[in-house]
């Protein structure tokens, strides 16, 4: 069998983390087969083949038609790696086994991709996952295959890892991740730090939005292109994608529409869509198990508590759902992408970027203090009685907890004007009253330590307040991408 030659190698950035994990299973003795999972556009494919480069491997690439024609299509793929022998291969069970024998005289890589798509529904999966199961007992000691099954629907993944799959025991993990801030430096442009944030919250570390506009010009002209034109590439890749994996997606799509407008209570996005609340549990579990939208509690809440709040997570499928799916009949009938970007997306592009920067003042605070502070997370509930009505509700985007005490707070502020003196008096006046009120919380002996994230600096009067005050620091978005560079294995 001939080695693999991954042509745009060198275009394949990062994932250090990852390869290091497949190469080290490539050495070790173990039989076992290795399962990639990980959502569309995360990067598996290009990882998979990095890996096989230089190998021998044969790589399968399963789809959506029917599983008989594409058995016919992979025996005739190996038949030249079996000596011109065209093998017979009813089910996925015999492909596995093939697979198996073609290792028999030298170490190879063997992929399946979307080995899922192979799989009956009903009872049937499970007793064609029985038989795969069979196969691997039988040939793997005989056997120098490494077989890969890889796919892009976590949760028929995961159910193949779970402790009742026939396949559990036989199968390691390897969850592939969107990329970090860090990790995916290497395909933002490196102009201002500002600049490197807004486009990674546009891609949402995905590898594949990453490599369209991540870098490559003006955001602008990136987004016009690759966007928002209607011969662009990613002008309905959410759509295509998450049709692929939803029955009834017009559900679905209201609320990643409503949720890409910030992130919100179940009641609240019943309310929206015009429906009751228990009708809709169900949906956002699913788009949790798709983990495009993840659910919050508020700092020191209680596992067991009902308040929390679903945040879209994917960067690019929340600027997709909020500035290009309300806008997508407009394109088609005219509209430029320049006009809409000029006429809408510049003006909301800063409330859009500011969920991820949130996140990203996170990273860096358990980064910097995660020993001070090991939980670290968002906080809201009730304001101080004392200043009702005319405040309801305090949210804190910080608080580090230690055993329960407030040990850091901290605002994010993604502004194009300088942070007033004001952001820290409306902290220290009531937002820290009222967390503390919050029964779920104590106060730490010397107060908390505050954080302050700033886009664009902050004012001489709060500089010098902080200046003052020993437990103030104030964070630039400068130093906040310098630390979230720090550190990080790059692979190139």
């Amino acid at each position: 069998m001939n080695a693999f030659d991954f042509r745009v190698r060198d275009d394949f950035v990062n994932r250090a983390a990852d390869l290091a994990r497949l190469e080290q299973w490539w050495a070790d003795r173990t039989r076992d087969a290795l399962g990639i999972y990980g959502r569309r556009r995360v990067g598996k494919s290009w990882l998979f083949r990095r890996f096989a480069d230089g190998k021998p491997a044969v790589i399968l690439v399963a789809d959506e038609r029917a599983v008989a024609s594409q058995l016919a299509r992979f025996a005739d793929q190996i038949a030249d790696d079996l000596g011109g022998v065209r093998p017979s291969i009813s089910d996925a069970a015999d492909l596995v086994r093939v697979l198996y024998r073609l290792g028999r005289r030298q170490k190879i890589v063997a992929v399946i991709d979307e080995f899922p798509l192979l799989l009956p529904k009903g009872p049937a999966r499970q007793r064609l996952l029985s038989a795969v199961g069979a196969v691997m007992e039988e040939e793997r000691d005989d056997s120098k295959t490494k077989l890969i099954l890889c796919g892009s629907i976590i949760g028929q993944m995961e159910s193949l890892l779970a402790q009742r799959s026939p396949l559990h025991g036989r199968l390691q993990p390897l969850d592939v991740r969107p990329l970090t801030f860090g990790e995916a430096r290497q395909l933002l442009q490196r102009e201002q730090p500002a600049d490197m944030v807004t486009r990674y919250s546009l891609t949402g570390g995905m590898a594949r939005y990453l490599a369209e506009i991540g870098s490559g010009g003006s955001l602008r002209q990136r987004v016009c292109e690759r966007v928002l034109d209607r011969q662009a590439p990613l002008f309905d890749d959410p759509r295509l994608v998450l049709e692929r994996e939803l029955r009834a997606p017009a559900i679905y799509f209201s609320l990643l529409e409503e949720l890409a407008r910030g992130e919100a209570g179940i009641d609240h996005l019943a309310e929206a869509l015009g429906t009751q609340s228990p009708k809709l549990t169900g949906y956002m579990d699913t788009l949790r198990e798709m983990r495009l939208v993840s659910a919050h509690r508020p700092a020191g809440a209680a596992a067991s508590s009902r308040k929390r709040k679903y945040r879209l997570d994917d960067g690019f499928i929340r600027f997709w759902f909020r500035f290009v799916f309300p806008h997508q009949e407009d394109l088609d009938s005219g509209l430029s992408a320049t006009d809409l970007w000029d006429g809408v997306i510049s003006g909301e592009l800063a409330g859009h970027t500011a969920q991820t920067f949130e996140e990203l003042c996170r990273v860096y605070t358990r980064r910097r203090y995660g020993m001070e502070a090991p939980s670290v997370g968002g906080w809201w509930g009730e304001a101080d009685p004392r200043y009702k009505p005319e405040r309801r509700e305090e949210e804190v985007d910080i608080v580090g907890l230690k055993r329960k005490r407030a040990v850091i707070v901290g605002e994010c502020k993604w502004t194009t004007r300088r942070m007033p003196r004001a952001v820290l008096d409306d902290l220290e006046t009531y937002k820290i009253p009222a967390l503390l009120r919050d029964k779920a919380i104590k106060p730490s002996k010397e107060g908390p330590r505050i954080l302050l994230f700033g886009r664009t600096g902050f004012s001489a009067d709060l500089e010098r307040a902080a200046s003052d005050a020993e437990n103030v620091e104030l964070i630039t978005v400068d130093k906040l991408v310098t630390e979230l560079l720090s550190g990080e294995s790059v692979l190139d």
